[in-house]
């Protein structure tokens, strides 16, 4: 058996057929029932004519359908395209066209904007569509769609399936910082070892055999995990999977908008184990809500474990979280669309974060200069990984040797974080250089200002630019949202920045808004911050220009 994410499934799901394997909104599937639903969709999907290389767009909310089209495509050796549920006609048209997508699973309450564009696809030819949770349809959109479970009903669950090979695609769509979405091209085995943890589990290493994942789904203690985070994103995908690798259970928050009260209260009903989050923007929400009067009475101790990928936590959020989880750990997960998961940094109550975001990476992680040369401890270069790593962009050919570059014979992954290795081998992220602000000459990495703005006690999120400056050329500023009730001032700022970081990475400028805008998945947007802080800086005072200029 190779490692094949369908394979890999089907071997769990025969080790523990009775163990629960999907929760969402009142609906319980084991393992046993999961695997014949996915068989269902693919013989639907196979009927219907899609099969080895098609693409099968995903345009779906958190639900139990779209760990089963994922599931589906990958056992007729199809692709999963995920797909941005809050795209508009223009956006959702570029990416099917792009990802040439023959399928589409779409909610229900989606279906006006896929019905505004689907006449202009032509290989689109196959759409499934899933009712709201409460079984109601919007009948005021044509017809647009078989329904799902009317599919599922009248498909055979026992239709048989060729050889798979490691070799199948997972293609994950990612925006990235800029630009147009782009579809990162994985192997399935890949993708196992590199984003899924390899079937390691509790053990922390990972198989060596494919059956040794059904020995380990009997042996091991089921975990019950969350990804609260859209599934339209990797994080999601990645940890939901590790999950059923290894024998445990995923429990789907179907709310359509982010709810932390409501989210621990889930927590609590089903006894979740390990949350996936990603970021502050998840992590802040759930921390305040621990304190509000409707958690009063709710149990959550048996969250033992938090986990953050996709944007890094600030170092007051993790203390103040794994303070109000004693005995949990809380996780900071480093990786990329382009890499899976590369290191980690660990928090326990009564620890004291550091201000900077450094991490413990894997063997085939490291930092290479602009000449792709291993650089030296304490420069600043590109954090890059080899070994398992994708094939490169749906075709994109030329961004594909730039992101994944062949340096004497070995094949790196180089996506554009910049980092540098300490003295310790840990390794300190500085951020995205396609963000990065040059002032005077010296390079600025915003996560890098962001992470200390967010340990200020005034401060509840903050994002940082670059803004035109005469004798900068770009000038630091801080758009921030402050805590409710609190006032945030430039110099105090300023003051606590320096306490952690050179001058020159110390904003010089500072907007203050209601709400920083970041996407579904947590990760700012860089765009918005900057024509915000174009229009609305307020303009340093003396004592911080001096300051800054030393």
């Amino acid at each position: 058996m190779e490692y094949n994410l369908a394979d890999l499934f089907e071997l769990v799901a025969a080790a523990v057929p009775e163990r629960e394997a999907l929760v969402c909104d009142g609906r319980s599937f084991t393992f046993s029932e999961l695997d014949e639903r996915a068989n269902r969709l693919a013989a639907h999907l196979a009927a219907a004519g899609i099969g080895r290389g098609d693409h099968v767009a995903i345009f779906l909310y958190n639900s139990v359908e779209y760990i089963e089209t994922m599931l589906a495509a990958f056992k007729l050796r199809a692709v999963p395209i995920n797909v941005n549920y809050r795209y508009g006609p223009a956006e959702l048209a570029y990416l099917l066209d792009d990802a040439d997508a023959r399928a589409i699973v779409f909610h229900d309450d989606l279906a006006p904007t896929l019905d505004a564009v689907i006449a202009d696809l032509v290989d689109l030819g196959v759409a499934v569509r899933v009712r709201r949770p409460d079984g109601s349809r919007d009948e005021g959109v044509g017809a647009l769609g078989v329904d799902y479970e009317t599919a599922l009903a009248g498909a055979d669950p026992t239709m048989s399936f060729g050889p798979r090979s490691g070799d199948d695609l997972y293609v994950l769509y990612t925006g990235g910082t800029t630009g147009m979405p782009k579809g990162v091209m994985w192997r399935h085995e890949d993708l196992f070892f590199a984003a899924l943890g390899g079937g390691a589990g509790a053990s922390g290493q990972p198989v060596t055999d494919p059956s040794q994942l059904a020995t380990r789904a009997r042996e091991n203690r089921p975990i019950r995990c969350l990804p609260a985070c859209p599934f339209m994103h990797g994080t999601a995908h990645w940890m939901a999977f590790s999950a059923l690798l290894g024998g445990g259970a995923v429990v789907i928050s179907s709310d359509r908008r982010f709810d932390p009260i409501r989210l621990w209260q889930l927590i609590s009903d089903e006894q979740v184990r390990v949350l996936v989050i990603v970021g502050d923007a998840f992590a802040r929400p759930l921390v305040e809500a621990l304190d509000a009067d409707a958690l009063a009475d709710v149990e959550v101790s048996s969250c033992a474990v938090v986990i953050s990928g996709g944007a890094i936590l600030s170092p007051t959020v993790k203390k103040v979280l794994a303070e109000k989880l004693p005995g949990s750990i809380i996780v900071d997960g480093y990786g990329a669309s382009e890499t899976g998961g590369q290191g980690q940094s660990f928090t326990v109550a009564g620890t004291e974060p550091s201000a900077i975001s450094r991490f413990t990476v894997n063997e085939e992680t490291t930092v290479l200069t602009d000449d792709l040369v291993p650089a030296g401890v304490g420069v600043i270069g590109k954090l890059a990984r080899r070994g398992h790593i994708p094939l490169g962009y749906y075709k994109d050919p030329t961004k594909t040797e730039e992101t994944f570059p062949v340096v004497s014979g070995v094949r790196w992954a180089v996506p554009g974080d910049h980092a540098r290795i300490e003295d310790d081998g840990t390794i300190t992220l500085l951020g995205r250089g396609s963000v990065s602000i040059n002032t005077g000459g010296e390079k600025v990495y915003p996560e890098e200002v962001e992470g200390v703005l967010k340990s200020h006690k005034s401060v509840f999120d903050a994002v940082v630019v670059g803004v035109a400056d005469e004798r900068w050329g770009e000038r630091v500023v801080a758009v921030v949202q402050p805590r409710p009730g609190l006032e945030v001032e430039l110099e105090p700022l300023a003051q606590h920045v320096r306490q952690h970081l050179a001058r020159y990475k110390v904003p010089r400028g500072l907007v203050t808004v209601a709400e920083v805008r970041r996407s579904p998945a947590g990760k700012p947007d860089y765009r918005w911050a900057r024509e915000i802080a174009e229009e609305q800086e307020l303009d340093p005072g003396p004592a911080d220009r001096a300051a800054t200029a030393t």
